[in-house]
């Protein structure tokens, strides 16, 4: 069995696996470096992968921004200020001496859900991380969706009619900025653990949050009709969060009401998807050379 160097690089950190036949054997993480830029980044994911060098015969990189054709370029440069188009998957493999296979974390972990979670069975899915952030991925007839630009998926930056982004409502930092404007100063989590304690101003909140989500989610049905849609994330997560967005939902007609299932594979689904990706896109490789 081939084993995977299975990378996320996020915002926040480096996680790195070692992945056989979809299980992680091995796991490390670190901080994803402040100072030093993209090559601090790889020279962190070089420092992680030595104690395994010889273990892994391919790699595959999860990270946050857009990947198309092995070139990365940030779509919010304050989650990771990425210089232009970097050639991500050339410079990781010099650095790695494998083959590479780069892919945005949600699309990734889209993927990862496909193959091995929540939405293990299933030809069509989309998949939403309400997270810090909000990414997704969409599969239809099976296959991972990218886009001419790799952006397929990019649901946070999907706007209202007011001209919000849905990020800036649903999300983590969208629902901590709404706390601030509401007179306090706190992180998601507390807000979360506010509204269950019965706080008005933090039911409010989530209120708000859920209703972004919930429209989003309709049009995604609407967009992209899938069998179910798959949500993660520490927000879509957090307990009570997607009954709240069900009941927004519940007087749609069956046909318009989406499916929605929690994800399962929490953190790791970008690593089981780009693993899975990464043996895939081997595989096409070697046949492609036969013929």
């Amino acid at each position: 069995m081939t084993t995977v160097l299975a990378l996320d690089l996020g915002g926040s950190k480096i996680l790195a696996c070692l992945v056989q036949d979809g299980l992680v054997l091995e796991e490390q993480r670190v901080a994803t470096p402040r100072q030093g830029g993209v090559v601090a980044w790889l020279d962190a994911i070089a420092g992680l992968a030595a104690s395994w060098s010889g273990r892994f015969a391919l790699a595959g990189i999860a990270a946050t921004g857009l990947v198309r054709r092995g070139r990365w370029q940030a779509l919010n440069p304050d989650t990771l200020p990425i210089p232009g188009e970097f050639p991500l998957e050339q410079e990781l493999t010099r650095r790695l001496r494998v083959p590479v296979t780069g892919l945005n974390d949600a699309q990734a972990a889209a993927w990862g859900e496909h193959v091995a979670g929540a939405g293990r069975g299933s030809a069509d899915l989309v998949f939403v991380t309400l997270s810090t952030g909000i990414g997704g991925g969409v599969i239809t007839g099976g296959r991972l969706l990218q886009g001419r630009s790799g952006m397929a998926g990019s649901v946070g930056q999907v706007r209202l009619l007011t001209g919000e982004r849905i990020e800036e409502l649903a999300s983590g930092s969208g629902i901590a900025q709404l706390a601030k404007e509401a007179g306090h100063p706190v992180d998601a989590a507390a807000v979360f653990a506010a509204a269950t304690a019965g706080a008005a101003w933090a039911e409010q909140v989530v209120h708000r949050a859920a209703q972004a989500a919930a429209l989003l989610l309709r049009d995604l049905q609407f967009l992209f009709d899938p069998e179910r849609i798959v949500v993660g994330g520490g927000v879509g997560l957090a307990p009570g969060h997607l009954h709240r967005i069900r009941t927004m939902l519940a007087d749609l007609p069956p046909l318009e009401r989406p499916h929605l299932v929690p994800a399962l594979l929490d953190s790791r689904a970008g690593i089981i998807g780009i693993a899975d990706l990464a043996l895939r896109e081997a595989a096409a490789i070697r046949e492609d050379q036969t013929l």
